[in-house]
């Protein structure tokens, strides 16, 4: 049995919450998720799964802002086309 050093136990929990940051936080905040009323069926899994393509497709794109970027492409439904290349 291996037991695992302080650094490696440090580290693991860094890459932990930086998960937790990037992704759970984001959408907790920016998209409101945790105050959603789709609770049935497989609707919190799409919602969860649409949420993630967007804050992957505005980090693909360099965005850091994803607040500010879902506001921005928000306001012009050819955005969001735009920046999956589609238009």
């Amino acid at each position: 049995m291996h037991q695992a050093k302080p650094a490696q136990l440090a580290a693991w929990i860094r890459g932990h919450w930086s998960i937790e940051n990037k992704i759970h936080w984001v959408r907790d905040v920016t998209y409101d998720e945790d105050r959603s009323q789709i609770r049935t069926g497989t609707g919190p899994q799409v919602m969860a799964a649409l949420r993630n393509a967007a804050i992957g497709a505005l980090r693909a794109a360099g965005i850091t802002n994803i607040a500010a970027a879902t506001r921005h492409h928000a306001r012009d439904s050819n955005r969001p086309l735009q920046l999956l290349g589609i238009i």
